[in-house]
């Protein structure tokens, strides 16, 4: 993958929550996603300690150890879970910094993702994004995911999110 031999996908650390979430929110409001850091949707990205203690908390770091990116996999029925059914992997929160972006990191963490649902084995991984995310909707589809309309919804009255899957 070019431009991403300095990088590699890992499990996070517990020192390294803190600065996930700050990358998360950062990411997100980088791309127009969130607005503010205290409130809604920014305060659930900032609690990397609760996707680490919930969930699998994935980051993709260079060779120095700097964090570029980040992902939360979780299983149907845990906290982080909100479309997964038996059998699959859910990925949520998927960022990486706006320095590292168009370098791969994205579909590291996500080529990550389903390593990680084969090793458990699944049958499949699936996620929901904003309809607004469409950068992160070409990477899922380049990759082999498909629309999964019957588990689109809606958190609240401004968000819809749709489904992908992709069938391993």
């Amino acid at each position: 993958m070019a431009g991403m031999t300095d990088a590699t996908v890992r499990p996070a650390r517990s020192d390294e929550v803190r600065r996930i979430g700050a990358l998360t929110v950062e990411a997100y409001r980088a791309g127009g996603y969130i607005t503010g850091s205290g409130t809604g949707y920014a305060t659930v990205l900032a609690d990397a300690d609760a996707r680490f203690r919930s969930a699998e908390l994935l980051v993709a770091v260079d060779g120095a150890g700097g964090l570029l990116g980040t992902v939360t996999l979780a299983l149907p029925g845990t906290p982080f879970a909100e479309i997964s059914r038996a059998g699959e992997l859910e990925f949520r929160m998927l960022a990486v910094t706006p320095e590292a972006r168009g370098r791969g990191v994205g579909e590291s963490l996500v080529r990550a993702a389903i390593a990680r649902a084969r090793d458990l084995a699944l049958h499949r991984v699936v996620l929901c994004s904003s309809v607004e995310m469409t950068p992160a909707h070409q990477l899922y589809e380049r990759l082999g995911f498909a629309r999964l309309p019957a588990r689109d919804w809606q958190p609240g009255p401004e968000v819809r999110l749709i489904a992908f899957a992709l069938d391993l």
